[in-house]
């Protein structure tokens, strides 16, 4: 029996967009207006490209910087603390009585698991 359908072989790399951004626009200005674009730009954490682009489409760009809660913030130093401990614990307990290899990867583990959900967490918020 002939095979149907061929399978297609995915080639990796980056995925195609399906709108490229592939239309320039050049702007002439002075040394200084550049360097005042340049500026402001930074001050709002984008690119120049991303700057213009944002003020000509919309005129206006959000300057609200995003600022996790409190209790998020504490939650996150709690696990970034506890994680640190293990790995006290962990480096203390070698020099005096040697962990066996299932402890020692336990706590490595447990450490990488709080690591991980502080990144989570992060990420989540952002």
């Amino acid at each position: 029996m002939k095979q149907m359908y061929q399978t297609i072989k995915n080639k990796g790399g980056r995925p195609k967009k399906h709108l490229k951004k592939d239309c320039r626009v050049s702007v002439r200005c002075s040394y200084i207006q550049r360097k005042a674009i340049q500026a402001k730009a930074k001050s709002v954490k984008f690119s120049v490209s991303e700057y213009l682009l944002k003020m000509g489409l919309t005129g206006n760009i959000d300057r609200r910087e995003k600022v996790l809660p409190k209790e998020v913030l504490q939650l996150i130093g709690t696990l970034n603390h506890t994680a640190a401990n293990l790995n006290q614990i962990a480096k203390k307990r070698n020099g005096i009585e040697p962990l066996t290899a299932f402890d020692r990867a336990d706590l490595l583990v447990q450490s990488g698991t709080l690591k991980q959900l502080t990144e989570t967490i992060n990420n989540y918020l952002k």
